[in-house]
């Protein structure tokens, strides 16, 4: 399924998950609120929230009740564990078999990685 084809509420949960893992939220840091993430991005505050209540569902976020939604505690640990192997199972073997369709040499792939 193409990124644009997936639901929104998966797609801004793809935008938060990467934000966690890029740093921009730290385990313990506060989310934005629903309204100013939906602002920010142009979306329905209930699909933001939507997208939260997923976190939640997983335990990566936890809600403080009149304060907001924070990363939880080992979220980012957690997080990267599962999108390492989303990609081992479903990303890295078509990618392989394009390298090997193209009839590309890994060395050169990682040159152009690193340089």
């Amino acid at each position: 399924m193409t990124q644009e084809a997936r639901p929104v509420y998966l797609r801004l949960r793809d935008h938060i998950a990467a934000a966690i893992l890029d740093g921009t939220y730290a385990d313990g840091d506060p989310l934005p609120s629903v309204r100013a993430f939906a602002a920010e991005h142009g979306a329905n505050p209930l699909t933001v929230a939507k997208a939260y209540q997923s976190f939640q569902e997983d335990g990566l976020v936890t809600v403080r009740r009149g304060v907001g939604m924070f990363v939880a505690e080992g979220a980012t640990r957690r997080l990267l564990k599962a999108e390492r192997e989303t990609f081992l199972s479903e990303e890295w073997p078509r990618i392989a078999e394009r390298i090997r369709r193209l009839d590309l040499d890994p060395a050169d792939l990682l040159d152009r990685v690193a340089g």
